[in-house]
């Protein structure tokens, strides 16, 4: 009679989760709850009440972008890092090299006036332009900020992800309309993948119709993301880096990065020491397919794929583009893209 009764509670328990019943209720009612707070807050921050009262009545919890979040590798796992050559090939490909060439010669008027203003080259935010959406082909359709707002509910980084739903309501008081701010499950938006906090630092009128449209227009996509290098610390005159050859026997100890960085250590830690282009010619390495930058530019030597393959004397503008995604592949590839670009 027990063991009856057991399966019977079980199977009741069964439908009223999967028929939305009581747990259900209990999570909308929590998620409703913190949206109140979560108002609060908002206002408190300078949000306007007209776009408070447009947007949270229509808010619900997306259960699959908490998810994908939790899906995410957590910043203590350690794996084994893969190879750089089969990444290369997926990012730097021909049609991606193609398709950049064809917007750098179609933008060739604007990224001129850009690179003027900035200092940042113009392959480097074609580069970065397709690296994320390829060149706006994909953007994201998420609803930002009903993703947001959900991520800030679940509560493993609340206070990322509330600043960002913050913001992203600061971006409709700017003017930008809720149907526009669509994008990845995480919170990036328009064609650089800005998040909204990014927006409201460095997004760019590039166009001069008094908007930064970064969904729409290559011109302010571009501006902006010129703007984001600056910002970051882009320096004029400098290259991202250089594949180099090393010669056989190379001493690494004699370079080895001693130094434990606070931010991506995973990243830094596969980085040599800071020499001087001066000094890494003495040591013996010879550039591959390009001239030396000055004797006096400092860089860092990586070498993704081990002793004997491509190496490559990394400057500080290639730490501005970790600064966009701290990943050497990323920055890899985007600095090898944009060079395959204005070739």
């Amino acid at each position: 009679m027990t063991a009856t009764w057991l399966r019977r509670g079980a199977l009741g328990l069964a439908f009223v989760l999967a028929s939305g019943g009581p747990a259900s209720a209990q999570t909308d009612t929590a998620f409703d709850a913190y949206m109140t707070t979560l108002r609060q807050q908002a206002l408190a921050d300078g949000v306007s009440a007209r776009t408070a009262d447009a947007v949270f009545p229509t808010l619900t919890l997306n259960q699959r972008v908490i998810d994908l979040d939790r899906g995410q590798p957590g910043a203590a796992t350690v794996s084994a890092i893969p190879a750089f050559a089969p990444y290369r090939a997926q990012h730097v490909d021909a049609a991606r090299i193609a398709r950049g060439r064809q917007n750098y010669q179609a933008q060739r008027y604007r990224l001129e006036r850009i690179e003027r203003t900035t200092g940042v080259p113009e392959s480097i935010m074609v580069a970065i332009w397709g690296h994320e959406t390829n060149y706006g082909s994909y953007t994201g359709d998420f609803d930002l900020l009903r993703s947001l707002a959900s991520l800030a509910y679940e509560g493993r980084r609340r206070a990322l992800f509330a600043g960002e739903f913050i913001a992203g309501l600061k971006m409709m008081d700017r003017g930008v309309s809720r149907s526009q701010l669509k994008g990845s499950w995480a919170g990036a938006t328009g064609n650089p993948q800005f998040l909204p906090s990014v927006y409201l630092r460095v997004a760019r009128d590039g166009d001069g119709d008094g908007r930064a449209d970064i969904w729409n227009s290559p011109a302010d996509t571009l501006a902006s993301i010129g703007n984001y290098f600056v910002d970051a610390g882009w320096r004029a005159g400098q290259p991202w880096g250089l594949a180099v050859g090393v010669p056989a026997g190379f001493d690494r100890s004699q370079v080895r990065n001693r130094l434990v960085s606070p931010r991506c250590p995973r990243v830094f830690e596969r980085h040599s020491g800071w020499r001087t282009i001066a000094e890494w010619r003495a040591l013996g390495l010879v550039p591959q397919g390009r001239a030396w930058p000055a004797d006096s530019v400092l860089a860092t030597l990586l070498e993704p794929d081990g002793a004997g393959s491509t190496a490559y004397l990394l400057t500080s503008n290639y730490r501005v583009i970790l600064d966009y995604n701290c990943s050497n592949f990323y920055a890899l590839s985007v600095g090898l893209l944009a060079d395959a670009v204005e070739r």
